[in-house]
């Protein structure tokens, strides 16, 4: 059966068009770390300094990225306060066109995973939400319900996800391949008129060989590919997941947003968005 999303309201739609807006599929990760930012912030309180901090990245990198996502721990561990900042951040990001990725990687059923997705949008204006999909389809589909797109985690960039993920199992396929036909299966019935699915997949740029290999067994679905940068991973190795630019997003967090900040840290994110916008668009678009 295919549901009723729409291109106007299709996430993957939207996910498609705001990469055409900036010529790259580009994410940026806002992920506030009190420690490492400049030192002219560190003498706000943590609170405030990540309010200057991320409203500066936004700013930076709007004209660069599609997407921004936003690791959700590093607003919940400043309390209340965090969790409104959260929400601000992300309308903040709305408003400069951005697409708005939550980073919680949920994992429940029934109607906790129905509050979790009516709280991804509780606070501030979402699109995708990353989501732990080892409890099956019923911890996925109560946030497609909800209009969301979801990044399903396959198969992630730490190295300690290999004891799980590369398991084989009885027919010879891995867990993250068995993960991967669940999504392909399910997708299907969430396409936009783009042609990708509201129902994508978390595969970490560093697993290149497997990344290849996943994107067979999952034609339609959009990839969310982390790290890109800091961890390693570089734009060649990710080319072979993008269809003309579009199908994944080249996610860079540490790279970007905590680079050699020099005299002024906000043209230091800036550069650093440009500069691998203009790899990406030279490396996936052809």
């Amino acid at each position: 059966m295919m549901h009723s999303m729409t291109c106007k309201t299709h996430p993957a739609d939207r996910m498609c068009t705001a990469i055409d807006r900036v010529h790259a599929p580009l994410c940026v990760g806002i992920d506030p770390v009190f420690a490492r930012f400049p030192k002219k912030l560190q003498s706000y309180s943590p609170e405030e300094a990540s309010r200057i901090f991320c409203e500066g990245i936004l700013e930076a990198v709007s004209p660069f990225a599609a997407a921004a996502k936003f690791q959700s721990a590093c607003f919940e561990r400043l309390g209340a306060k965090g969790v409104q900042l959260l929400g601000d951040l992300r309308t903040r990001a709305n408003e400069q066109g951005m697409q708005i990725i939550l980073d919680a990687k949920r994992g429940d059923i029934g109607i906790s995973a129905e509050h979790y997705a009516a709280a991804a949008t509780a606070d501030g204006p979402c699109d995708w939400v990353t989501v732990n999909p080892y409890l099956g389809i019923d911890g996925i589909e109560p946030f497609l319900d909800a209009g969301l797109g979801t990044f399903c985690l396959v198969r992630t960039s730490n190295q300690s996800g290999d004891a799980i993920q590369q398991q084989e199992l009885a027919d010879g396929r891995t867990v993250a391949q068995s993960i991967a036909d669940l999504l392909h299966d399910l997708g299907n019935s969430y396409l936009g008129e783009s042609g990708w699915s509201a129902v994508g997949a978390v595969v970490g740029a560093t697993k290149t060989e497997e990344a290849f290999q996943l994107r067979t067994c999952m034609p339609n679905q959009m990839f969310l590919m982390p790290g890109i940068g800091a961890q390693g991973a570089s734009v060649s190795d990710v080319q072979s997941c993008f269809a003309d630019g579009h199908g994944a997003l080249a996610t860079a967090s540490r790279s970007v947003t905590y680079p050699d900040f020099g005299d002024n840290w906000q043209d230091a994110i800036a550069d650093a968005a440009k500069t691998l916008s203009l790899e990406l668009q030279a490396g996936t678009v052809s």
